[in-house]
């Protein structure tokens, strides 16, 4: 499979290939629901979805340093040379490190803005040194460089029937929305990182504060005052699914069963934290892997449709030119 989305994108440079290789291995073994969503795309643009993931996990994984091997000043130090690493890759294509090479090729394939790495990178060294956020706009002010830039990233690949500054706003609060339901998930080991994404705002207004949420972590115990904290975050999220839903009719319709897949996915998330009664300070909730195949094979099935529509159609719009990558095969 790997060789067969290689040669669709065009991608014939050994090192290049290695590049992506490497990247598709980080989503399919770190992004379960992402990867599961990246099967239903087009298979030309399975690689550059799977480079963005790559660069965006790699950097993750520099911050958090799970292992905890490396001190906050070594963790700077490696974003630092990550982020020059990029800077380099997109003037020139190159690259120390295989993530930032296919980014890069990706970058130029698809004309995607260099300011967007830019302000990823800008958040990912925030987590560094910030704990918590007192407000919700604090925390946006965050989202904006650790998830909205992703799903602007994403919109190139993706492409628009729809002028792309129409589709983006959309696109940007998808991805917020992702993340907001990952946050919801992790409170429990973003706790064990000492963070906490909540906003502390939230968090007063049901008398939740860190030390609360720490003391039941500690001890097992529960609060009603949590639940109610975080049935009002859960709440927060579902708002952001809805800002970001219209956007997914203007896509192309090639690429739509793969975000309304990720979309279905995980808002399952949110299905079931409150099915297992918003105990995610104690256990990170899931969604069963019959689940996951369930609204994978709906997917499959949307994209036959999608498929059978397009060979009957006589004089469809043509899709945003940005669908189709701006450059050549890689250099």
């Amino acid at each position: 499979m790997t060789r067969r989305e290689l040669d669709s994108a065009g991608i014939t440079d050994p090192s290049l290939r290695a590049a992506y290789t490497h990247c598709r291995w980080l989503n399919a073994r770190h992004g379960r629901t992402y990867f599961l969503a990246t099967r239903l795309l087009p298979v030309e643009r399975r690689s550059a979805v799977h480079a963005l993931y790559g660069f965006a996990r790699w950097a993750d994984d520099i911050v958090d340093d799970l292992d905890g091997h490396r001190t906050p000043e070594e963790r700077d130090r490696l974003l630092r040379r990550l982020e020059s690493d990029l800077a380099h890759g997109l003037r020139t294509g190159g690259g120390t490190e295989p993530v930032v090479r296919a980014v890069a090729d990706t970058a130029d394939r698809y004309g995607i803005e260099p300011a967007l790495f830019a302000d990823f990178l800008v958040s990912m060294r925030s987590d560094l040194h910030v704990t918590d956020y007192p407000t919700y706009a604090d925390l946006r002010a965050y989202m904006h460089g650790s998830a909205a830039v992703i799903g602007l990233q994403m919109l190139p690949v993706l492409g628009t029937v729809v002028p792309r500054a129409e589709a983006a706003p959309h696109a940007a609060d998808l991805g917020v929305a992702f993340q907001l339901t990952n946050f919801l998930r992790d409170v429990g080991e973003d706790l064990d990182r000492g963070r906490v994404y909540l906003p502390a705002d939230l968090l007063a207004a049901h008398g939740v504060d860190r030390p609360l949420l720490e003391w039941s972590r500690r001890t097992g115990r529960r609060d009603p005052r949590i639940r109610a904290a975080l049935i009002a975050a859960e709440a927060m999220t579902r708002e952001m699914y809805r800002a970001a839903e219209p956007g997914i009719a203007m896509l192309d319709p090639r690429t739509r069963p793969c975000i309304r897949t990720a979309f279905t996915l995980y808002g399952g998330i949110l299905n079931a934290i409150a099915h297992q009664d918003y105990t995610v300070v104690h256990r990170r909730a899931v969604v069963s892997r019959g689940r996951r195949a369930a609204t994978a094979a709906a997917g499959v099935v949307q994209i036959a449709a999608a498929r059978w529509r397009a060979r009957t159609a006589r004089g469809a719009p043509r899709a945003d030119d940005a669908a189709i990558p701006t450059k050549g095969p890689a250099r």
